[in-house]
C-alpha cells in the first residue's frame, strides 16, 4: 500500500456519519506502518522509554531512542519520524532536542512534540517554547499543557504531569495555537481534540485507567510520530488515526485487565494484534 492511497476526509458531523470514513483510513495507516516498519527516532524521558519502545514495536516501527548531540547529525536523517518529549527535562539534553528538530527540518521529516509539564517551571516552559518556534508538525498534549503554551505563562496551581482541565477546556486554546504556529495541535483527555485551526477532529476511543499507567501519553506521542511518518502530508488525519488505534488497543486490553500492570501488558497485546474488523467495528471518530 502507498502513501498516496490513504483516502482522507472532509469534515462531517456526529460519530456514526464520519465514522464509516474514519475507521477505514485508521486502519489504512497502521497497515502502512506494520508494513513499511518506519525507523522513529525518539528524545524521550528516563520514565517512558520502555513502554514507548513497546507501543512502536507493537505498532510494526521501529523505534530508535537516540539524543546524544554527537550522533544526531548523522541519525536523524535516517529516521522517517521524529518524537520529542520534554519528559525528564534537563538542560544537558535541551540542545540535542534542539538540534533533532532543526536536522528534521531540514530534511523534511515530520517530528512530533510533547511538552510535558509545559506549565509546571518557568524552565520546562521556555524550553518548551523555545521547541515550538522550531515547528513541530504535531504537538500533543493534554488539557494543562496545551493551556500553558497557549498563555506563554506558568500555572501557579501545576500538578506537574497530571491536568487539572478536561480536554474540552482547551480546545479554544489548541486552535489559536494551531492557527498561530502552523503545527497540528492535540488535546489528550476522555476525548482526544486534533485541530489545524481550523478543523477540529474529536477521537472518542479509550479508558479512563490509561491515566493510571505512567507513559501512556508519551507513548501515544510516539505512536503518531509513526503514523506521520508514513503519511506526512496529513498531519491531521494520521494524528486522529494514532490516536483511535491506540484507544482502542486500551479498551481491548481493558476487557482483561486487572489492574493498571495488567493492562499495560495487554494494551501492547492488543496493538500488535489488532486486526482489521476489530478496528473498522471500534474506532470511534467525529468532527466538530
Amino acid at each position: 500500500m502507498a502513501e498516496d492511497k490513504i483516502k482522507t476526509n472532509e469534515p462531517q458531523k456526529g460519530v456514526e456519519g464520519s465514522n464509516l470514513q474514519w475507521a477505514p483510513q485508521a486502519w489504512a495507516h497502521l497497515e502502512l506502518v506494520r508494513s513499511k516498519s518506519p525507523l522513529i527516532q525518539c528524545i524521550t524521558n528516563f520514565v517512558s522509554m520502555d513502554f514507548m519502545a513497546n507501543t512502536l514495536l507493537s505498532a510494526g516501527a521501529s523505534p530508535a531512542m537516540v539524543h546524544s548531540v554527537d550522533e544526531i547529525p548523522e541519525f536523524t536523517p535516517k529516521a522517517l519520524g521524529v518524537c520529542i518529549n520534554m519528559g525528564t527535562l534537563t538542560p544537558d539534553w535541551l540542545p540535542g532536542m534542539k538540534l533533532a528538530a532543526e536536522v528534521a527540518n531540514q530534511c523534511k521529516k515530520p517530528w512530533v512534540l510533547d511538552p510535558v509539564a509545559a506549565g509546571g517551571t518557568s524552565f520546562r516552559l521556555k524550553a518548551c517554547l523555545e521547541m515550538m518556534n522550531l515547528k513541530p508538525s504535531v504537538v500533543r498534549g493534554n488539557g494543562s499543557e496545551i493551556l500553558a503554551l497557549f498563555k506563554g505563562s506558568v500555572d501557579s496551581n501545576s500538578k506537574g504531569v497530571d491536568s487539572i482541565y478536561g480536554s474540552g477546556d482547551a480546545v479554544e486554546a489548541a486552535k489559536s495555537l494551531a492557527q498561530q504556529s502552523g503545527s497540528v495541535v492535540a488535546v489528550s483527555g476522555a476525548v482526544d481534540y486534533i485541530t489545524d485551526g481550523d478543523r477540529v477532529v474529536c477521537v472518542h476511543n479509550g479508558v479512563p485507567m490509561l491515566q493510571k499507567i505512567t507513559a501512556s501519553g508519551c507513548s501515544v506521542t510516539a505512536l503518531i510520530a509513526a503514523f506521520l511518518a508514513v503519511d506526512p502530508s496529513h498531519a491531521i488525519e494520521a494524528t486522529a488515526s494514532a490516536l483511535a488505534i491506540f484507544g482502542v488497543a486500551s479498551e481491548i486490553g481493558m476487557d482483561i485487565a486487572r489492574g493498571p500492570a495488567s493492562l499495560r501488558t495487554s494494551l501492547i497485546d492488543s496493538l500488535y494484534g489488532l486486526d482489521e474488523a476489530t478496528a473498522l467495528g471500534r474506532v470511534r471518530i467525529s468532527c466538530l
